[in-house]
């Protein structure tokens, strides 16, 4: 896979967390922390998705939806 390499600053705590886990997966910190990001995106994109529906939704059905729901 080709990437864009780029340098990131962590506490040690969380280094070492990130390292067990590649570890532990068999994988590389790099893999480990471009899986995070791309769950992280994910849940983001899909919460303003719901807060679009939210916001959207938010007064509740108008009376012709109410009326085409029945």
């Amino acid at each position: 896979m080709s990437g864009i390499k780029t340098a990131i600053s962590l506490d040690e705590h969380l280094f070492n967390e990130v390292k067990e886990t590649a570890r532990d997966l068999n994988t590389s910190r790099s893999g480990v922390i471009r899986q995070a990001l791309l769950e992280f995106m994910e849940r983001r994109k899909n919460q303003r998705l719901l807060d679009q529906l939210n916001e959207a939704y938010k007064d509740g059905p108008t009376e012709e939806e109410e009326n085409i729901a029945r």
